[in-house]
């Protein structure tokens, strides 16, 4: 591959849903000159999309380059690829198959580039879960998609916040299965993948680690359940004795009430909602979606295609630039820790 003549880290943008809010997200977001002063930006999508979508949001005037070749990007310039040079229709706030196609296409795409090393980290705007679905990609979200990709079992949903970050033992299945799905082992590599990641990723020598209980105060000495006692206790103490400063489990609801939570450097949530109403309460409009686990950096903005405000100007896109700038500073600790084994 030919040596890059810049130094910068090049992002990898999928445009995600053409009927929602992600080119207006991410049009919004790299309208900023700074952005410019971190990476390089690629979206892969379409130019007469992004004109399309230009045309309905307020940001300032800046040209996309269109490239098909990424050995020749330079700073200081945002680029797109055309994954499709065909015109593509789009409807606000419409699902629709080809628009699902065409996530999955900008998906394929960019993690093609990247394992060339043509790209340095994946930045995914939000896709429509349902309308995503076909026989190549049978997946509940990209969290999923990505870890059957790069073969990675030991992975997880982190999100990141100005002031917490909030990691899920059982991801994205029904809440009925929950109880059946933890176990002492799972518990445990999640703690592992979790402590990794935040000396890995964010560069905490010593992390604090929380784990919050399943059940209503964390099972009130087994009167409420027994998944405390049985499985999520021991699994801490195994983790503790393996020199990680893991505490809990915590009972979630005064954990988040008294403010607990700003003690640790993350936080083990038993299941999706348990950790993600919290977070989007006190981080919707400015968090992210890190997959911690991969051999890839990738993020996300922490809200989903936005239909019901797509086409509207409505759109923040601090989550998405925060998602990219979050990219950028775990690729670049990746990196100095990598140069320090050397």
């Amino acid at each position: 591959m030919k040596e890059r003549e810049h130094k910068k880290v090049v992002a990898a943008i999928t445009h995600g849903d053409v009927n929602g809010i992600g080119y207006e997200v991410i049009l919004k977001a790299l309208a900023e000159p700074r952005i410019l002063d971190f990476c390089i930006p690629v979206i892969y999508g379409n130019s007469k999309a992004a004109s399309y979508h230009r045309k309905t949001i307020t940001a300032s005037d800046y040209q996309l380059t269109l490239t098909r070749d990424l050995t020749q990007l330079k700073a200081g310039k945002t680029y797109i690829v055309n994954i499709v040079n065909d015109e593509i229709k789009i409807e606000f706030g419409k699902s629709d198959k080809m628009a699902g196609q065409l996530a999955h296409k900008a998906l394929e795409d960019a993690i093609t580039d990247i394992n060339a090393g043509l790209a340095d980290i994946l930045v995914t705007a939000p896709i429509n879960k349902k309308n995503i679905q076909s026989n190549t990609y049978t997946f509940p979200g990209h969290t999923e998609f990505l870890a059957a990709k790069y073969k990675s079992e030991d992975y997880m949903m982190l999100m990141v916040g100005p002031t917490l970050r909030i990691g899920v033992a059982t991801g994205h299945i029904p809440i009925s299965q929950v109880s059946t799905v933890l176990t002492k082992e799972l518990i445990g590599k999640k703690i592992k993948i979790l402590h990794r990641s935040l000396k890995t990723d964010f560069g905490i020598s010593s992390p604090k680690i929380a784990v919050l209980g399943l059940n209503p105060h964390a099972g009130d000495e087994s009167l409420l359940g027994t998944e405390e006692r049985d499985i999520i206790e021991p699994a801490i103490r195994k983790s503790f004795e393996n020199h990680i400063n893991v505490f809990g489990p915590f009972p979630a609801d005064s954990f988040f009430g008294t403010s607990a939570y700003r003690e640790f450097d993350a936080i083990l949530a038993m299941y999706h909602d348990q950790g993600l109403i919290p977070f989007k309460i006190m981080a919707f409009e400015d968090g992210v979606n890190f997959t911690a686990g991969l051999p890839i950096v990738r993020t996300s903005p922490a809200h989903g295609t936005g239909f019901d405000i797509a086409g509207k100007n409505m759109a923040s896109c601090n989550s998405f630039r925060n998602a990219l700038l979050l990219g950028v500073e775990i690729f670049q600790n990746r990196q100095k820790l990598e140069s320090e084994k050397k």
